[in-house]
């Protein structure tokens, strides 16, 4: 992956990314060509990270629900963010805005209420096209609509398919505004033919010019260190002693109990802690939970790319990222869609 913005020679797209997060998102559309004018992040940990790896970027660690977005209307043609799903109350039924409010949808929605961008990227999990039956993504379509944007069809995209060794899925959400639609040519970034393995990010080779760097991790208790000794790479909880399954199977019997990972497949989707119970990750040779810098490259975050916080806090800032490869993917349609618009309105 280059580091070198792809750029319009009359122009470069300007963002306002919300809910940032460490950068996962941030940082590939950067790499797409896309400059920030803000981003806001209100964890501490994940804010101070954001500013340490680039200290040109303004960073506003607050509340949303305090910025004004106004003064951006006609300077921003792009905002982004995955807000955290949440319920709402759907006594109303009908109050379309109104009835978001209180969650941190309504405050992605207000941001494009108020700033009025040519084009939305919005990015959550899988889950969302179930929640609430349905019921909750259908909710947010209806306000974005009443916003003014047609919204393309939400698509789940598996990171496996865009440079990312990680059988990890995000859902997205594109929209453009109504006045654009007629122009505006827009596609989901194309699929690629190869699939990268764990071996492919943590050693040298095609995604990385080194083995991954030494760096601090989590480490197994005692009684969990000697199960997993047990375990084989690419094998779980039922590759076990029979002795030592019965436990397993009472207590739910998931393939990501007790999981280690081979060298020769993608990654588990990756979680905020590499040692939970039902979501194993355990090193192909070596029985500990991957290291920091090892979840960093899963996620295809470069070397140098640090975090702040404890341990703790730098594994939950990765595992809630969004892949930087699939991140720069989406960018690059993003800008395609965005110049679709411009042959025509410049």
């Amino acid at each position: 992956m280059s580091g070198v913005p792809v750029r319009l020679e009359s122009r470069t797209y300007r963002s306002i990314e919300l809910f940032a997060g460490a950068g996962g998102l941030a940082l590939g559309l950067e790499k797409a060509g896309i400059e920030h004018l803000f981003l806001n992040e209100i964890n501490k940990y994940a804010a101070a990270t954001l500013v340490r790896n680039r200290p040109h970027w303004n960073v506003l660690a607050c509340d949303i629900a305090e910025i004004d977005f106004t003064p951006y209307r006609g300077e921003v043609d792009l905002i982004t963010g995955g807000f955290p799903c949440q319920a709402f109350s759907y006594a109303g039924k009908k109050r379309g805005f109104e009835d978001t409010r209180g969650t941190l949808f309504f405050e992605f929605a207000r941001a494009l209420k108020e700033a009025e961008p040519k084009v939305f990227l919005a990015e959550n999990v899988r889950g969302l096209l179930s929640h609430e039956k349905g019921r909750t993504l259908k909710t947010m379509l209806r306000v974005l609509d009443e916003l003014g944007y047609h919204v393309y069809e939400p698509q789940v995209l598996k990171a496996i398919h865009y440079r990312v060794p990680q059988k990890r899925e995000r859902l997205f959400i594109v929209g453009v505004r109504k006045e654009y639609r007629k122009e505006a040519v827009f596609a989901y970034p194309k699929p690629f033919d190869r699939v990268y393995t764990l071996k492919d990010v943590l050693k040298k080779g095609a995604l990385y010019d080194s083995d991954v760097p030494p760096s601090p991790g989590q480490k197994y208790p005692p009684k969990k260190r000697e199960i997993l000794e047990m375990v084989p790479p690419g094998g779980y909880w039922r590759d076990l002693p029979p002795e030592k399954q019965k436990s397993f199977y009472l207590g739910g019997g998931k393939t990501g109990i007790a999981r280690r990972i081979s060298w020769d497949e993608p990654c588990l989707t990756l979680t905020c802690s590499p040692a939970q119970k039902q979501t194993e990750r355990c090193h192909p040779d070596e029985t500990r939970p991957f290291q920091v810098r090892e979840y960093a490259r899963i996620q295809t975050f470069p070397d140098n790319w640090e975090f702040e916080g404890s341990v703790t806090e730098q594994y939950k800032q990765i595992g809630n990222a969004v892949p930087v490869n699939l991140a720069y993917e989406m960018g690059k349609s993003l800008v395609k869609l965005l110049e679709s618009i411009d042959r025509v309105t410049l």
